[in-house]
């Protein structure tokens, strides 16, 4: 997969974006701020959400648009969206702001008007949100455009996930990643199930990464670990600015903090390799051998009680201990010598 001059595979870079979601408070400017903070954190892309409170719910009052179970609990869908939502006149600016600091830039649509609307953008992904994975003829007219199609999975059960990739790849369309997610706002950290970032890249063939909503760094530490190699967090500037996502986004410092960590992660897991670096082969002078203990006198045997196996190691390998127990020695040896073969009759 390639996102502008970007490369997502197994041997990448884990690919870091900051999502704004809601985290511009109704300010152009701050949007704009954001960016730019994201660039200063580290991030790789910052990612938008391009719908209308119309395109994506209905203004109804019925019980069925009452949010219930989450942090939104109590409000209507279509005023949480109308409240949320990036202003579309909007989307031509960040894009270019991305751009001038060197982010890349896309968003998550939500219905085809959004897709064309992005397609003007020239935009270079799509992203499918959770709770799309299951809108089949929104993720076909996505794939169909040809750009590389992230998808979360936080509310799919397999089935869901196997429909939304044959949906991709009947659209001759064989970019596609999946993200981890789980959809609770903020995710609790023991249902986090990071084991599966492996297993979905394994499962499907295709890059695996996390979507993650849960408090902190650990967890995408953590999917590092595990092979991911997309991460998504909500980004925010300062959480007192409000806003529906502001509870569980991270700020500049927090952001840049965990880029580090994942960073550091890539580097600590490296790759299988059994040779020694300069250290470690330089290292292995304090490591252990057979040393004379006790003074021992030209034609006397050695035994347990003059020749051990200790630090350092510039003696003979352990391995050999049992095979010169009993064995004369044709030299004076004192305490501290280490033992060579040529001090031994064979």
């Amino acid at each position: 997969m390639k996102i502008r001059n970007i490369s997502i595979n197994e041997n990448s870079p884990v690919f870091i974006i900051a999502e704004l979601s809601a985290n511009h408070n109704g300010s152009l400017e701050v949007a704009l701020e954001t960016v730019r903070a994201a660039k200063r954190a580290g991030a790789d892309c910052i990612k938008l959400q391009t719908y209308t409170a119309d395109t994506i719910t209905l203004d109804s009052q019925k019980d069925d648009f009452m949010i219930k179970g989450s942090i939104w609990d109590g409000k209507n869908l279509h005023d949480l969206y109308k409240e949320a939502y990036t202003p579309w006149e909007w989307h031509k600016t960040i894009f270019e702001e991305a751009e001038k600091v060197g982010l890349v830039c896309f968003s998550s649509p939500f219905d085809k008007s959004s897709i064309d609307f992005l397609e003007n953008l020239n935009t270079p992904a799509y992203k499918i949100a959770s709770f799309e994975i299951t809108d089949i003829p929104l993720i076909e007219y996505a794939a169909s455009k040809g750009k590389p199609i992230i998808i979360s999975t936080g509310i799919a059960e397999q089935e869901d996930i196997e429909l939304a990739l044959d949906a991709c790849r009947r659209m001759g369309n064989n970019d596609i990643a999946l993200l981890k997610c789980t959809s609770s706002y903020p995710a609790p950290i023991e249902e986090a199930n990071m084991s599966m970032v492996k297993d979905l890249a394994e499962r499907y063939n295709i890059i695996s990464g996390l979507s993650d909503h849960t408090m902190g760094a650990t967890v995408p530490i953590v999917a590092t670990a595990f092979g991911a190699k997309i991460i998504e967090k909500h980004f925010i500037l300062d959480r007192a600015i409000g806003g529906p996502d502001a509870s569980f986004s991270m700020n500049e410092e927090e952001f840049g903090a965990m880029v580090k960590a994942v960073r550091e992660a890539e580097s600590a897991i490296g790759v299988v390799d059994y040779t020694l670096t300069e250290k470690q082969v330089a290292g292995k002078d304090y490591s252990r051998s057979l040393y004379v203990v006790e003074d021992i006198k030209a034609g006397e045997i050695i035994t347990e009680q003059n020749v051990r196996s200790i630090r350092p190691g510039y003696g003979m390998h352990p391995k050999y201990y049992n095979d010169i127990l009993g064995k004369e020695v044709v030299v004076d040896l004192e305490k501290g010598d280490a033992l060579k073969w040529d001090n031994i009759i064979k």
